[in-house]
């Protein structure tokens, strides 16, 4: 069955400032309880600060404990940080910390939010206010959980925080598939960037993909895999740029996770972007690729995955 981590606090009341909305984290539950598919849930616990503090700048974590970030770093996050935001965020870094739990132990698992790739040590930015990426892999890693983790950035938007705050180490292995005109504007360093042209489309993003993750993963040598999957690169997608239809995502997720699986990996997926005027629209294709994943995890019989019109 498909092990999704989910957590009330990952819902929060709409920003008084900023664009963001919450709605779609509600909504892809409701897909996926609705599918028939067999699901079991996962509630997180809230990410300590300490392991907070090991990634980010203890001054800013303390900034976001107190509800008193700054407004320039508001602005950069895109919403004014509350009490519910504050809550919500250690949530959803626990959720992706619980998913690679159980990628640990049941081959996939999901965590039905986060994937704030774009949070660096002093601030948040573009709608992350803490990257729970770096922070679980930094976990996993110091628990003794995993050795090499390779984090497979498949957003439309570079992971620019998470190659920021992971450049230093040899045991993390960033690699980011991104549309290259898209934000940021100014590009971090990955440990291997794949910049893709504007309209890109299905058969051209699986070509990219093919090409770099198979060497990646046979010349790094993992022991676990982190997948941003992001479903903003939909030629639907209000801040995407690239043309990537339902079925091209399907087809990107069972490679992403078939990669991994065939090589005896564990792989946790995040959420990541998808954005859009309808969120029932956005929260299905999020829906989708998890379906998608677990299925090439060989969690269930076809007939369940296509409940929700993945192919």
């Amino acid at each position: 069955m498909l092990h999704v981590v989910h957590h009330a606090d990952y819902m929060a009341p709409q920003p008084t400032r900023g664009t963001f909305r919450f709605d779609k984290y509600y909504l892809v539950m409701e897909v996926l309880r609705q599918s028939g598919a067999a699901i079991t849930e996962h509630a997180p616990d809230a990410m300590p600060r300490e392991w907070l503090e090991a990634v980010h700048d203890p001054a800013y974590v303390d900034e976001v404990f107190r509800v008193c970030v700054p407004r320039e770093k508001e602005r950069r996050i895109g919403f004014p940080v509350t009490e519910r935001i504050r809550d919500r965020v250690r949530h959803t870094n626990g959720g992706t910390w619980l998913a690679a739990q159980l990628a640990l132990e049941h081959g996939y698992a999901a965590n039905s939010a986060a994937g704030s790739h774009h949070a660096l040590a002093q601030t948040g930015a573009g709608y992350c206010v803490f990257n729970d990426l770096a922070v679980a892999s930094h976990r996993l890693i110091a628990q003794g959980d995993a050795k090499r983790i390779l984090i497979v950035d498949c957003d439309v938007h570079q992971g620019d925080g998470t190659a920021s705050l992971t450049a230093l180490r040899d045991d993390i292995f960033t690699l980011s598939l991104h549309a290259e005109k898209n934000f940021p504007v100014r590009k971090a360093r990955s440990n291997l960037d794949v910049p893709l042209a504007d309209g890109l489309d299905d058969d051209g993003y699986l070509e990219a993909l093919d090409r770099n993750l198979p060497g990646v993963i046979d010349a790094f040598e993992p022991d676990f895999v982190f997948y941003q999957a992001g479903v903003d690169p939909h030629v639907d997608d209000r801040l995407g740029r690239l043309a990537l239809t339902d079925e091209g995502l399907a087809r990107r997720d069972r490679f992403v996770v078939g990669e991994a699986r065939k090589r005896g990996l564990p792989i946790a997926s995040a959420l990541g972007g998808g954005y859009g005027a309808d969120q029932r629209a956005v929260a299905a294709r999020h829906a989708r690729s998890m379906l998608a994943c677990a299925r090439e995890n060989g969690c269930w019989d076809t007939s369940d995955v296509a409940a929700t019109g993945a192919r």
